[in-house]
């Protein structure tokens, strides 16, 4: 592997966590980063409302038969004890179900695939201007009756602060091995609050990371600042079929609800990283969170490439 990038270290943009009280502060960094949308991999108006909103939902872009064969190492992954007893994989705080295996992008060759597969990374590496790495992977469940819900919070917020990541130069990619409907705890998203960082209070304590990807307390925001926030853009639901896909920017504001219902849901999930932006020290007095979470060991680009699977 190769070690960290040698780019020169960047001041602190957007502090959080250092203040007693909540703070609002306009976005610094472009939300598209190419303009040219002729050249784009999607419509011009689909990166215009992504620009706009903050995410987009686009339906059906892998196959039935392709989910299908996500959902067979799906099951054989939660099958296999060594997986599931691994240091990688987080559970429910109360049921003790699985709720994330992370590193899949390393550790499984089906989803470092997946990782590359042009229809995702493609759009990812147009919204972010260039080559772009795998900041984080894991596959996502929330299953029926058992799965609890994750509050509110900005990813870019808990990335700056915990990993070091400068800029607002990275997205998320949900690809959905599942149908997410509304009663099943579907992403929850404020469309257009990716335009402020909000400020958030409370110092960072130790191994964070090992509680708030269970349930985060520390880098979530203030209810004042919610409610102007949902007040300004309102609350919509990323529902869709499996096998669609959501892209959502690092700063939008996002959660979701308990899974209450019989329907599991289960995505795919890739965090791309412009190349240039690559992590530093944490913006915070603590160690950084471990490579599994947030990448720190390889930040050479994908090589993106048209993927079949069957």
């Amino acid at each position: 592997m190769e070690e960290a990038s040698v780019n020169p270290v960047q001041a602190d943009l957007y502090p959080s966590r250092q203040a007693s009280a909540p703070r609002w502060q306009e976005r610094l960094d472009p939300v598209l980063h190419r303009h040219d949308l002729d050249n784009a991999p999607i419509a011009a108006e689909l990166l215009e409302r992504f620009e706009r909103d903050g995410y987009l939902v686009l339906p059906n872009v892998f196959s039935a038969a392709e989910v299908a064969v996500f959902r067979r190492e799906l099951e054989r992954m939660l099958a296999d004890a060594a997986v599931v007893a691994s240091g990688k994989t987080i559970q429910e705080p109360d049921s003790g179900a699985v709720r994330s295996v992370f590193d899949i992008h390393r550790d499984n060759p089906l989803f470092a695939r997946v990782a590359c597969d042009e229809r995702i990374a493609g759009i990812a590496r147009f919204i972010l201007g260039g080559d772009l790495y795998v900041h984080q992977s894991r596959l996502n469940f929330k299953p029926g009756f058992a799965g609890q819900e994750f509050y509110w919070h900005s990813d870019f917020e808990t990335w700056h602060v915990e990993d070091g990541m400068p800029r607002m130069r990275a997205l998320s990619c949900s690809i959905l091995l599942t149908d997410n409907l509304p009663h099943n705890g579907p992403l929850l998203l404020l469309p257009g609050s990716h335009r402020h960082f909000i400020h958030c209070v409370g110092a960072t304590p130790d191994n964070h990371y090992a509680q708030s990807l269970r349930r985060q307390e520390v880098g979530v925001p203030d209810q004042a600042s919610l409610s102007e926030l949902a007040g300004r853009h309102g609350i919509v639901s990323a529902t869709a079929p499996a096998g669609s896909v959501v892209l959502f920017d690092c700063n939008v504001m996002h959660g979701s609800n308990g899974n209450i219902t019989p329907d599991a849901r289960s995505n795919l999930f890739y965090v791309y990283n412009h190349v240039g932006n690559a992590v530093q020290a944490p913006f915070c007095e603590q160690a950084p969170r471990p490579p599994f979470v947030a990448e720190r060991r390889d930040f050479r680009a994908l090589d993106i490439q048209p993927q079949r699977y069957s």
